[in-house]
C-alpha cells in the first residue's frame, strides 16, 4: 500500500476514533457537557478522564488523553498484529512462557478445533470438552477490555454461565448466537489471588518497553481485582478494581477504581485485605515475563495480562497498547517515562 494511502486511512482510524470512543464515550461522573466538548478538542480526552485526573485548563498538559492512547497503538508497526490477533498471539507466546489451551475457535459461522483432527464441528461438538476440562473462556476474537467475555462451567451434568446457573441448551444457544469467539481453558488462580476474591480470574497487567539500546525493562504493573457486579471479569475498564504493585518486592498499595474515586484497603465484596498484600511468585513473573520479552525483539511495547497459578504465571493475553487510565491514577505521565516513550516513537511531542 502506498505510504499516502496507508497514511490517509490512519488518520481517518483515529477520526472515526475521536468521535465514537472519546467525544460519545461515557459519562460515568456527570462531566457538564460544554467540559466534555472543551477537553474532547483541546486534549482529546474523555469525560471520565476530566473527572478522575481533576483536570483544568493548567493540570491537562500534564497528563496523557484517550487520544494519546490510540495513536500509541501503532508503536510496534507492522508486528502489532501478532499481538492484536488472540490466536496468532498465543500460539507466538506458548514456546516461551505460559498460555491458556485454546479448543475452538468460531468465525463467520464456521466452528474449528484449535490443533486437532478433524477440525471442522459443531457447536455441540463443546461440550464434552466443556464437561471435561470443566471450565473455559469465551472470549471475543477481537474485543478488549473484558467486552464479550463469558465464563462456562459444567460438573456432573450441570452448566453455569457467568457462575449462574444454567442449562445445556442455554450453553449452547449462546455458543450458536455469538460469533468470532474462541474457548480456552480456564486456568486455575494461586490460592493467594482467589483469597482476595474468588468469584473473578484476578489478573496483572504488567507493562514492558523496550528502550533505546535494545533492552527490555518492566515500567509498571497492577493487579486486577474483580468484584461482584463485575463477574466473570477483572478489568478495570468495566469497573473492577486496580491496585498498584511495589515492581520491587510485589507489595500492593490501595486498590481504586476508574469508575468512580473510591479508594479500598480491603476488598468490598469479600472484605480480604489488598493494602500490602503480596503477588505470589512475584519475581518468578518478573523473570518470566522478561525473557519472553526477549524471545520477541521486534516488539517495543506489550502490556501483558497475566494470572499467578500455583504453578507460575500464565499469560492470558498480550496486548500492543495499554489504557493510560490504568497508570495515570496513579499520577500524570505526560512528563514521566511513559511520555518520554510515546514522543521517542513519535506518538506525542
Amino acid at each position: 500500500m502506498h505510504p499516502l494511502i496507508k497514511a490517509f486511512i490512519k488518520r481517518g482510524k483515529l477520526v472515526y476514533l475521536w468521535v465514537t470512543r472519546i467525544l460519545l464515550a461515557p459519562n460515568r461522573f456527570d462531566v457538564p457537557w460544554h467540559a466534555r466538548i472543551r477537553y474532547a478538542i483541546s486534549g482529546g480526552f474523555i469525560s471520565d478522564q476530566v473527572a478522575l485526573y481533576g483536570l483544568t485548563a493548567r493540570t491537562k498538559r500534564a497528563y496523557l488523553s484517550e487520544f494519546d492512547w490510540y495513536r500509541s497503538r501503532w508503536i510496534n508497526e507492522p508486528f502489532d498484529a501478532m499481538l492484536n490477533n488472540k490466536i496468532v498471539c498465543s500460539e507466538m507466546l506458548e514456546r516461551h512462557i505460559s498460555v491458556p489451551p485454546i479448543y475452538f475457535i468460531k468465525n463467520k459461522g464456521r466452528l474449528v478445533s484449535h490443533g486437532d483432527a478433524p477440525p471442522v464441528r459443531v457447536v455441540a461438538d463443546t461440550v464434552p470438552t466443556l464437561q471435561d476440562v470443566g471450565s473455559m473462556f469465551l472470549k471475543p476474537l477481537a474485543a478488549g477490555k473484558g467486552k464479550g467475555v463469558r465464563r462456562l462451567d459444567a460438573a456432573d451434568g450441570e452448566f453455569w454461565i457467568d457462575r449462574v446457573p444454567s442449562s445445556k441448551e442455554q450453553v449452547l444457544q449462546l455458543l450458536q448466537r455469538e460469533d468470532g469467539w474462541f474457548l480456552s481453558g480456564a486456568v486455575e488462580q494461586h490460592p493467594d489471588l482467589a483469597a482476595i476474591y474468588e468469584h473473578t480470574t484476578n489478573t496483572i497487567r504488567l507493562i514492558t518497553m523496550r528502550m533505546s539500546d535494545g533492552t527490555a525493562k518492566i515500567f509498571f504493573a497492577v493487579l486486577r481485582m474483580g468484584t461482584a457486579a463485575t463477574v466473570p471479569v477483572d478489568n478495570g475498564s468495566r469497573g473492577g478494581l486496580v491496585s498498584r504493585i511495589d515492581l520491587d518486592t510485589g507489595t500492593l498499595s490501595e486498590a481504586r477504581t476508574l469508575w468512580s474515586h473510591g479508594v479500598f484497603t480491603a476488598h468490598p465484596d469479600s472484605n480480604a485485605t489488598i493494602q500490602g498484600a503480596r503477588v505470589p511468585l512475584w519475581d518468578e513473573v518478573k523473570e518470566s515475563v522478561l525473557r519472553a520479552v526477549d524471545a520477541v525483539p521486534y516488539l517495543q511495547f506489550i502490556a501483558w495480562d497475566i494470572l499467578v497459578t500455583p504453578d507460575g504465571p500464565c499469560v492470558i493475553e498480550a496486548n500492543t497498547s495499554s489504557g493510560v487510565n490504568i497508570i495515570q491514577i496513579w499520577g500524570p505521565q505526560r512528563d514521566g517515562e511513559l511520555g518520554d516513550f510515546y514522543r521517542a516513537h513519535g506518538v506525542i511531542r
